[in-house]
């Protein structure tokens, strides 16, 4: 007989559909792990959040302990047409009279005109050299550290053109080139690459035609008044800026002079006709954006957690971690370190005197008229936040934060070892599927075989019955 291969074929059950309920229920208890496994992925992706939160906190309440921030200043300028002023934490509070009597420039060079930038100059070798000129171009001191720059124009290089991108592809020779086109043609313009009297330059040619200071080939780029070369012709020098602060004179290569005074920095525009007040004051902005910064920061985290713990009875849902000790340990130990009356400062012994209000939620609401008035008293404002100690009655809170958070988002902290311990749940759960999965497919091969053989017998014996059956009716008929 051939081997059955439609299982229900000889019994006449509907053997898969029984086959597939049966493997079904061995299914559940896999399905009942997907689930456990997603609620522990919510879970764990919850817990990253927090971290998340918890380590922006970190950062605002490292600020607040920084000395840079309680020393922030901010400069004002009376003419910021003239020039404009910032400062640092390291600038003092203080006034300062600015007069500018000129500005830092580069030297500026240009050939005669030629009718094109196409224009055919002239092959030969061009030696830059920066350095400073004497007031009546007498004399030339080349520049502190530079040396002479040579720049060979070979063939295919000798146009204007050319000869502006040789040099511009030569960092080393200080100097930038540009075309100029007007209405008498097109002139190479040669200008230092910085400011100040140390970056001016020469330029002596070598010419193929034996003469180095006349207005044809590569010569007419020539420019050193101390040898009488001079065929390019300078349109304005290179010199320093020229200013006093407080009357005291001042000079400079650049035009924006760094740390002129301890920290502040003057950017200058133009010449003035008279003092440009500049004024250096205690950013309190600053410092109140700062605490602002730690006051977001941590009502971030306590929203996250309520949100992330919370139950709602009207529709009986709850959030992942509602019921997990860890998250709602980390609440309370913020509110613990929030709430701790310290002797840090003198003046400030609890975060309310400073506007930092705890509401019914957990939350903190700033008071800025509180933080306004606790500003007028920056160094005392400063300890409240920022002392450093061994016992935390007397750290300041920004230190204890600091602390506190350090050891929740260390390696063995709180949220470490929460998510640790979620991720090997999760992989014991994988691994329990993987095994309940082979289980199943054993327990299904097994029904199949088992329904496969009574089919098989079930055929056998309803051909044994129409045989039996087809007998008996021969013998009624022959005994009729």
């Amino acid at each position: 007989m051939a081997t059955i291969t439609s299982l229900g074929i000889g019994s006449g059950l509907d053997v898969n559909s029984i086959v597939t309920q049966l493997v079904a229920l061995e299914r559940r208890p896999i399905a009942q792990l997907q689930t456990a496994k997603s609620d522990l992925s919510s879970q764990l992706s919850a817990f990253g959040r927090i971290q998340s939160a918890l380590d922006s906190l970190r950062s605002a309440a490292r600020t607040l302990t920084n000395a840079s921030t309680w020393s922030a200043t901010t400069a004002t300028s009376s003419d910021t047409t003239a020039l404009t002023a910032s400062s640092s934490s390291t600038s003092s509070p203080g006034a300062y009279a600015v007069n500018v009597a000129w500005l830092a420039t580069l030297q500026l060079n240009a050939t005669s005109a030629l009718p094109s930038a196409s224009e055919t100059v002239g092959e030969g070798t061009l030696h830059i050299q920066l350095g400073t000129w004497a007031d009546d171009l007498s004399g030339f001191t080349p520049k502190d550290g530079s040396a002479q720059v040579d720049i060979t124009i070979g063939p295919g290089e000798a146009t204007l053109a050319g000869i502006r991108d040789k040099i511009n592809a030569t960092a080393a020779a200080g100097v930038r080139a540009s075309i100029v086109n007007d209405a008498s043609g097109a002139r190479l313009v040669l200008q230092s690459k910085e400011t100040g009297a140390a970056n001016g330059f020469r330029i002596l040619t070598t010419d193929p035609d034996g003469v180095g200071d006349d207005d044809a080939g590569i010569s007419r780029l020539a420019y050193d008044p101390e040898s009488a070369t001079v065929v390019s012709s300078r349109s304005q020098a290179a010199r320093n800026a020229s200013l006093t602060v407080n009357g005291l004179p001042v000079e400079s290569a650049s035009n924006t002079l760094g740390n002129v005074v301890d920290g502040l920095t003057l950017k200058l525009l133009k010449p003035t006709a008279g003092a440009v007040d500049v004024a250096v004051s205690r950013d309190n902005d600053s410092m109140k954006k700062s605490v602002q910064a730690f006051v977001s920061a941590y009502n971030d985290v306590v929203n996250l957690v309520r949100d992330q713990t919370k139950f709602v009875e009207s529709s009986k849902t709850a959030g992942p971690l509602q019921g997990d000790r860890a998250a709602i340990t980390i609440l309370n130990q913020l509110r613990s370190a929030l709430g701790i009356e310290s002797s840090a400062s003198a003046t400030f012994g609890r975060a309310s005197q400073i506007g930092l209000d705890v509401q019914k939620d957990g939350t903190i609401k700033l008071a800025g008229s509180k933080l306004d008035d606790a500003l007028a008293d920056v160094g005392e404002l400063q300890k409240f936040f920022a002392t450093s100690t061994d016992t935390a009655t007397t750290n300041g809170l920004g230190d204890r934060m600091r602390r506190l958070l350090d050891g929740l988002l260390s390696t063995d902290g709180t949220v470490s070892s929460r998510q640790d311990g979620l991720r090997k749940l999760i992989s014991n759960n994988d691994k329990r599927q993987a095994q309940l999965e082979d289980r199943v497919l054993a327990t299904e091969k097994r029904l199949r075989a088992q329904y496969q053989a009574l089919d098989l017998n079930m055929s056998r014996l309803n051909g044994l019955q129409g045989y039996v059956s087809q007998q008996i009716t021969n013998w009624n008929r022959s005994t009729g």
